[in-house]
């Protein structure tokens, strides 16, 4: 493809070798220099961003084998992102069907989404870290949102080519202070353009109030109290302000050790079970603080143990579950699946992708997760038993399966708002280190382990198996793990409330300024336009029917699916068996080691689970009572709109459930439109406004991962003979069946 900011090197062609090649020499590339800019895209800045570096003359390649494609423009680096001021990008400003974020454009990387850097010396591909000696020919950037970018700097000057790619390098890889992240800069520039959605109901838990609202709801109030004896953090800055203990424990007992050793309460389940957590106290070595130690838990642990009307179960997460090594392999290998530089690779690694997501063991970590979270439930449903989550700071495994069992158990964390009110109690205010975990300030990769990436891939795949039981979609999970990157939220930024509120301060000691209002990711209008924001909800969600006085009277508020889960020995459904004797042999045999390990065990509490797994399974859903997900092999899939959404290979072009949604959305419209012209002959009131245009028109040349790979545009890569689907051949065939071609971007 030919025309100005377009480089096109080559084409389908019957000939073996190329019989025709295209380029643009680097002197006709500076002479259209100045027509050119006037095409370019005005370079849009956020408040308190500043341009640290740019180069001209900068090729962004599509993602394309020998073709050598790609969109002419400039490559800009400032303190926010990374951004590629292409020629069509006036274009597609004007696309409607755009699911655009107001903050980070289709060619933007914020400074925090690098993960590697890679250059191209000689055909050869590099990691590219601290000073250079010599500067690429070619850059590769690949993101933690997966997203890859090819930059060919063949024509770029050289001055240009050492500034932007020395900064690039700088501002993505060198370690950072906390104070000097954009997130700062722009809450002091926006200071007094901040606003907060009105619509937002996401409980924040930075106040007492939250808290007891909180107990009220689950009905804790009467054995859990909510204390402020951390109160400016006075006992200790890793805990929140304030938080909920058991009623018995005298308060005076929390400062002892710094708050660990103390139970903390998550939820309470309705028939007065409660989930806690507790960071394991220090480990000493002195005979005598060893057995002050002791006296110390076993008085705490008196307090809330008291048969036969209080059972507690501990559950160790630090030695009898997954390790924060684990989790970081496992996603650094299953990454790599999805980081695809081109269409050779893509295939290449096609052939054996099932063998290469197997070694990688994420799904295995997710099964395993899962499965304790229902363990966890199993334990508070069925056994009527307090189930105490322990970890050394209590703040990574114990955040992760204490929302999944809330999740699981409460149909209020299933809705949006109940959903980010869940996120802000136990990780946000649990004291998860986003900054440390996220490795924000680059200070070290040891730290980086994607655990709250990991709870999302666990409740996708709870909205993958039911879908109906959730107010959101797969694309707001989406969009949430995009927005770990964006540094103008405070709510993934930082590694404790105490943290926060030091940091957000004054601007300065000089000034008499107020404390920075800092953004919290829940205002989903600085991200997107309402039209943009229909895509987050699930048209699809069962809402709780709402009960007539007569229903109410006599009632009690409790999970409905109660009463299908019996402590005695029942016969499981012959429908459903996957724990069932007769069954194991043949999943074994089907499913290998993996599942072996999942069902293998002997003890009391492996046939407690298998029975109330069966149990729940057998029964009829219901989406506002208890939740229990598939766990066997086959049932935990790969996210495929967030791993799978940047590689054009892996679209379906008209299919996958975007279809099917995108129907019901169209009639769902139409039936508002007419109940609102109801309405108005009704009240005899103006004639209704028009409702927005659907995101889901035209659903035939929508893409599978809809809405982030949009409709088919025209491109610059050659187009594909439909037998190529069928049986990958040689380039020399493919050449050969001119006539079998179809142009994709007429489908």
């Amino acid at each position: 493809m030919l025309g100005k900011g377009v480089v096109g090197g080559g084409g389908g062609t019957k000939a073996p070798k190329p019989s025709f090649v295209s380029y643009v020499r680097p002197e006709e590339i500076h002479t259209n220099d100045k027509e050119v800019t006037e095409k370019e895209v005005t370079l849009h800045l956020l408040p308190g961003e500043q341009l640290l570096c740019e180069a001209s003359t900068v090729l962004k390649y599509v993602q394309e084998d020998s073709c050598q494609c790609g969109i002419y423009g400039k490559l800009v680096c400032t303190d926010f992102k990374i951004a590629f001021l292409g020629d069509d990008e006036s274009a597609l400003d004007n696309d409607e069907t755009q699911f655009k974020n107001k903050v980070i454009g289709e060619n933007d990387i914020t400074l925090h989404c690098v993960d590697q850097i890679y250059g191209v010396f000689d055909e050869k591909k590099k990691t590219l870290f601290g000073q250079l000696k010599k500067y690429p020919e070619k850059l590769i950037i690949h993101c933690k949102d997966l997203r890859v970018f090819h930059f060919c700097l063949r024509y770029t000057k050289e001055e240009e080519v050492k500034r932007i790619v020395s900064g690039i390098i700088h501002h993505t890889q060198t370690p950072k202070l906390l104070k000097r992240l954009f997130l700062f800069s722009y809450a002091a520039a926006a200071q007094n353009s901040t606003a907060t959605d009105p619509k937002n109901h996401t409980v924040m838990f930075d106040t007492l109030e939250d808290w007891c609202w909180e107990l009220e709801r689950t009905k804790g109030s009467m054995k859990y109290k909510a204390v402020s004896v951390n109160e400016d953090y006075k006992v200790c800055e890793r805990l929140p302000a304030y938080f909920v203990v058991p009623t018995s424990l005298p308060e005076e007992d929390i400062p002892h050790f710094q708050g660990h050793g103390i139970p903390i309460w998550c939820w309470s389940c309705h028939n007065g079970c409660a989930l806690l957590k507790m960071s394991a106290l220090p480990k000493e070595q002195d005979d005598g603080l060893l057995q002050i130690q002791k006296s110390f838990l076993d008085g705490i642990y008196k307090t809330i143990h008291r048969p036969p009307y209080e059972l507690v179960k501990t559950e160790d997460l630090s030695s009898n579950f997954l390790s924060l090594q684990e989790i970081q392999t496992a996603y650094a290998k299953f990454k790599q699946l999805f980081l695809i530089d081109n269409t050779t690779e893509f295939w290449d690694t096609d052939i054996k992708w099932f063998s290469l997501l197997e070694s990688s063991g994420w799904l295995d970590i997710v099964r395993r997760c899962l499965k304790k979270a229902i363990e966890i439930t199993e334990y508070l449903e069925a056994q009527n038993t307090n189930v105490l989550l322990s970890e050394e700071n209590a703040s990574d495994l114990c955040c992760l399966v204490s929302s999944l069992v809330q999740v699981m158990m409460d149909p209020h964390c299933r809705t949006r708002f109940g959903f980010q009110s869940l996120i802000q109690k136990e990780w946000v205010m649990g004291g998860h280190c986003f900054l440390d975990r996220c490795n924000h300030l680059r200070q070290s990769d040891k730290e980086e382990v994607p655990v709250f990436l990991l709870f999302l891939d666990c409740v996708w795949q709870l909205v993958h198996q039911h879908p109906s039981a959730f107010e959101f979609t797969e694309t707001y999970l989406t969009v949430l793990s995009d927005s770990l990157y964006i540094p103008i939220f405070s709510t993934f930024f930082f590694n404790s409330p105490h943290q926060k509120d030091t940091n957000m301060g004054r601007e300065s000691q000089d000034t008499q300024s107020k404390p920075l209002n800092l953004l919290t990711v829940w205002d989903w209008s600085v991200q997107f336009e309402p039209k943009a924001q229909m895509l987050l909800k699930n048209p699809l969600y069962v809402e709780k029917p709402k009960l007539d006085k007569s229903q109410r009277k006599g009632t009690r508020f409790k999970h409905q699916r109660q009463l299908s889960l019996p402590l005695t020995q029942s016969k499981s459904s012959p429908k459903r068996g996957f724990f069932r004797e007769e069954t194991d042999h043949l999943i074994k045999n089907l499913l290998g080691k993996r599942i072996s390990k999942l069902i293998n065990s002997s003890d009391e509490l492996q046939d407690n689970f298998r029975e109330f797994y069966d149990n729940w399974h057998s029964k009829p859903t219901d989406y506002h009572g208890l939740l229990l997900p598939h766990i066997e092999g086959p049932e935990i899939k790969v996210w495929a709109q967030r791993y799978l959404r940047w590689i054009p290979e892996a679209q379906i072009l008209g299919g996958g459930r975007v279809a099917t949604v995108s129907k019901l959305l169209e009639m769902m419209e139409e039936v508002q439109s007419l109940q609102e012209k109801i309405d108005e002959r009704r009240h005899s009131q103006a004639a209704p406004q028009a409702g927005a245009p659907s995101l889901l028109r035209n659903s035939t040349r929508l893409s599978s991962l809809f809405p982030f790979a949009l409709l088919q545009r025209p491109s610059s890569k050659p187009v594909l003979p439909t037998s190529a689907w069928k049986a990958l051949g040689d380039e020399d065939d493919l050449a050969k069946r001119e006539d079998e071609f179809v142009d994709l971007g007429d489908v």
